[in-house]
């Protein structure tokens, strides 16, 4: 591919800078966020009659026309591979995929192959206008590899700034189902102590701490208090299981979304998520207390028993105001289904 230009006309009343200028003016077809305009001034791709222009803070007047060279789309190193890919929305700016437990979203060294980016590539089949001038999906968030759910993923470089400034802002809706170890029991003394735990009206728990590398364990995350990401979860108890209990399922809302971030707080309220091998530790079921069928499913549950259930946005482009939801997987509904009796 080869490079292109288009064309700006700046239209009445422009602002007084030459970059807040082209980001209000440039076509909606050419998807161009302000920040890459930014990067294509510093580099020179921008011109006025001829005359190059690098200062963003240029002045212009109106009925300027601003011509902008866009470079050749610089091929991903990634190979799209035909995998499975269940698509929940899609438009020209962004896509909205439910993530099975088991899949990796990005290529890693230790995961070089069968990720959703390599099924994305494949799904787009080459018609992806990139981000940041390379032709690959933008990444906005992710979830771990054995949790299932909901996730967007940007396929044009203003929908990914967009997206982006949303979930710096934290006002991405993202609700998740867990279920959990116990009965975190907003009544309870010893959960009421725990140190960044409040009670919130309607019985929600807060956990609020800040989130860092375990100091011997690099490969976990930890809660401490004046050091590292800040994080804040709120988990509600929507049905208990047992008697006595044993399980509990578990809404979590996130107000920041750090790494491992509802797993490593579900675990420093004493109550850690089932099957996750890292955080959730070993726990006893009382004789009786359970039915066999689920006593056999959860001793088998083998990822962390996690579901990101619920997304909700501001549109990046037309600004409206989606949301999806998404059921629980088989493996989730089977354990519910059991745990009920």
């Amino acid at each position: 591919m080869s490079d292109s230009t288009i064309s700006i006309i700046i239209g009445a009343s422009p602002p007084n800078r030459l970059d807040k200028a082209l980001a209000r003016d440039v076509p909606e077809a050419a998807s161009l966020s302000r920040t890459r305009l930014a990067r294509l001034i510093d580099e020179g791709a921008v011109r006025r009659d001829g005359e190059v222009l690098t200062n963003p803070k240029a002045s212009v007047m109106e009925g300027d026309v601003i011509e902008v060279t866009l470079p050749a789309l610089v091929e991903t190193h990634i190979e799209a591979e035909d995998l499975p890919l269940d698509v929940r929305f899609e438009d020209d700016d962004l896509i909205v995929v439910m993530k099975p437990a088991g899949v990796v979203v990005h290529p890693a060294p230790g995961t070089p192959s069968g990720t959703l980016v390599n099924a994305l590539l494949h799904h787009f089949g080459g018609k992806l206008s990139g981000v940041g001038g390379v032709g690959r999906p933008g990444i906005v968030h992710r979830i771990d590899k054995d949790t299932s759910g909901l996730l967007v993923i940007a396929k044009s470089d203003r929908a990914h700034h967009g997206l982006a400034d949303q979930f710096a802002a934290h006002s991405v809706e993202r609700v998740y189902q867990a279920l959990v170890h116990g009965h975190p029991d907003p009544a309870d003394p010893r959960l009421r102590g725990v140190r960044g735990v409040s009670i919130e009206p309607g019985a929600v728990i807060k956990v609020t701490s800040d989130l860092a590398r375990h100091k011997t364990d690099r490969q976990r995350q930890a809660v401490f208090f004046g050091h590292g990401k800040h994080a804040i979860t709120r988990a509600r108890v929507l049905e208990v299981f047992g008697a006595p209990a044993q399980v509990s399922l578990v809404e979590c809302r996130l107000e920041t979304g750090r790494t491992h971030q509802i797993r490593v707080h579900m675990a420093h309220t004493g109550h850690g998520l089932i099957g996750d091998p890292v955080y959730g530790g070993r726990r006893k079921v009382a004789k009786g207390a359970l039915p066999d069928a689920a006593m056999a499913l959860l001793a088998g549950f083998d990822r962390q028993a996690l579901h990101a259930a619920v997304l909700g946005f501001e549109h990046p482009v037309s600004g409206e105001t989606i949301r999806f939801e998404a059921a629980l997987p088989q493996d989730m509904d089977d354990l519910i289904t059991s745990l009920r009796g």
